[in-house]
């Protein structure tokens, strides 16, 4: 990517974040002890250590609000063990949103390096929250789909944000679906994720 401006197609991306974060809170809720070492759509990943990787991801996405940059490699915390690897989560989740909120219109954001155009970045982390909250529920066995008009505009961010490039690596190649599916269904199968596990 180049520093240059791009047209951004979503009119308020803090606010399709905020909607994010609302629907994971709420998968984030049927989390239970026992639930921590059920597999995840993310494929080696169980559901401690999705949660980890979220709280990371949240991490980074607030150094980008606070600071308008973003390290290629963070320096990852490591997990305390005797934490409440959920309560620890939607903290975040809310400081999250508060720096987000607080920020204005950035000038642009520097990842490596290379100024990112404002609206990237919160759009980015919507999209990630929104589907590891799917993740989230689908470990804890629940059928929880992201709601019609959030998954239409994460759709519209993840053919921008994830290309042919990041297949296999970072996501699974794109799930066949019925002409009938909903927006949740094609937006996760887009990401390389079924209906169910």
């Amino acid at each position: 990517m180049t520093g240059a401006a791009v047209a951004w197609p979503l009119a308020d991306p803090v606010a399709l974040l905020e909607r994010s974060i609302a629907y994971t809170l709420g998968s984030l809720q049927l989390v239970t002890e026992e639930s921590m070492d059920r597999a995840t759509p993310c494929r080696g990943w169980d559901l401690r250590q999705l949660l980890a990787h979220m709280n990371d991801a949240l991490g980074t996405l607030q150094e980008a609000a606070m600071d308008r940059h973003i390290a290629l490699a963070p320096a990852a915390a490591a997990p305390d063990p005797e934490s409440d690897p959920v309560a620890a989560l939607c903290d975040r989740a809310c400081r999250l949103l508060g720096a987000w909120a607080r920020s204005g219109d950035p000038e642009g954001i520097q990842i490596g390096g290379v100024s990112m155009a404002a609206g990237i970045v919160p759009a980015a982390g919507a999209l990630e929250i929104a589907v590891h909250g799917w993740d989230v529920a689908t470990a804890c066995g629940r059928n929880r789909p992201i709601p019609p008009d959030l998954a239409e505009e994460l759709l519209t961010c993840a053919t921008l944000f994830v290309s042919d490039a990041d297949r296999p690596a970072r996501f699974a190649a794109p799930v066949e679906l019925s002409a009938g599916a909903g927006p949740g269904e094609r937006l996760l199968a887009y990401l390389g994720r079924g209906p169910r596990l």
